[in-house]
């Protein structure tokens, strides 16, 4: 019988309690949980208790965890506000442990390359749980659209709408300094991440405008940018939409009309002389937890490596740097 992969959840909230039910469904033993609010802590015990399995212990701080639990872990889940991914991830690298991280991945660049650093130094296995990476869908489309097989690439337009004002109004998510950004960065970096790999090349020129609608952070952004190869890509994103939560991401090439979602739920292609769209069969995403024991495993290739956060994080540092000037353009140097 296969061991158990033993694993350590490093944030345990609304989220992680999301995951937990797929990774004990997955020959995964959850062997500690990484927690400092004591609420969340028994929120999270009670889905252990609701799936009748053993209740992990509780230790708060992380260097005292890698420390005790040498050696009695094979990997992590880091599920926690964005400005810790970073240092967090880099800690489990460096205490030998294989990291499935939830997006997005880093606050900017400079963190991405650190990551990649770290990851090729120690060895290690890094994923980021976006789930347009992770969908079949839009790694389908990616694959065609870097082959050529529905002819150059022209256009990509995104746009992603919610009531996000409304529903992270006194949460960390609208705190700069845990957040590292509003709607567009939270909900939005699946439309930021799901377009970086659907370009499959680096940005080089970006005019962005943001807008915190009276909050600390930004709500509704309008991008315009360039990729290297000459791709023109807009998006859009509103947060302060009635309740709701959607996205359209349109790719227009010499030889089809492509529609997708951001999360990758979705994928009609209209190749030349076709009359419309029309959807195409893929099997369903499975989730991000059994896709990272299947890289793991050496079965898939990682289908969302830190490469695509450091492409990701280029474009939001240079959104960032252009919001800052009134959508000034800025150019992503390469």
């Amino acid at each position: 019988m296969t061991q158990p992969v033993r694993a350590a959840i490093i944030g345990a909230g609304g989220m992680a309690r999301y995951h937990i039910p797929t990774m004990l469904a997955h020959q995964t033993q959850v062997v500690v949980i990484c927690e400092p609010s004591a609420e969340q802590v028994k929120l999270t015990q009670k889905v252990f208790k609701k799936h009748k399995q053993p209740v992990p212990p509780n230790e708060p701080n992380l260097a005292k965890l890698l420390h005790d639990y040498a050696g009695k872990l094979d990997v992590v889940f880091i599920i926690t506000p964005h400005a810790l991914h970073h240092d967090q991830t880099r800690a489990c690298l460096e205490a030998g442990l294989d990291v499935l991280l939830e997006k997005p991945m880093v606050l900017n660049a400079a963190e991405a390359r650190s990551l990649i650093d770290c990851r090729d130094r120690t060895g290690r296995l890094l994923v980021v749980a976006f789930q347009g990476g992770l969908s079949p869908q839009i790694r389908h489309v990616a694959q065609q659209l870097t082959g050529g097989h529905l002819g150059e690439l022209l256009n990509v337009s995104g746009t992603v709408w919610q009531n996000w004002k409304d529903l992270s109004a006194g949460t960390w998510r609208a705190m700069p300094a845990l957040s590292g950004g509003g709607f567009l960065f939270d909900t939005g970096a699946h439309m930021l991440n799901t377009i970086c790999d659907l370009v499959g090349e680096d940005f080089a020129r970006v005019s962005a405008w943001l807008d915190p609608r009276g909050t600390e952070v930004d709500i509704c952004g309008a991008v315009l940018a360039r990729t290297r190869s000459g791709v023109l890509v807009t998006i859009n994103a509103c947060g302060d939409a009635p309740p709701s939560c959607e996205s359209s991401i349109r790719v227009i090439t010499r030889d089809a009309l492509i529609e997708t979602g951001q999360w990758g739920e979705r994928l009609l292609i209209q190749p030349r002389g076709a009359k419309k769209l029309r959807p195409v069969a893929l099997p369903p995403m499975r989730g991000a937890w059994e896709q990272f024991l299947d890289v793991r495993a050496g079965t898939i290739a990682n289908p969302c490596p830190p490469e695509v956060g450091l492409r990701m994080a280029q474009l939001w540092d240079a959104i960032r740097a252009s919001a800052a000037q009134d959508g000034a353009p800025v150019t992503i140097a390469g």
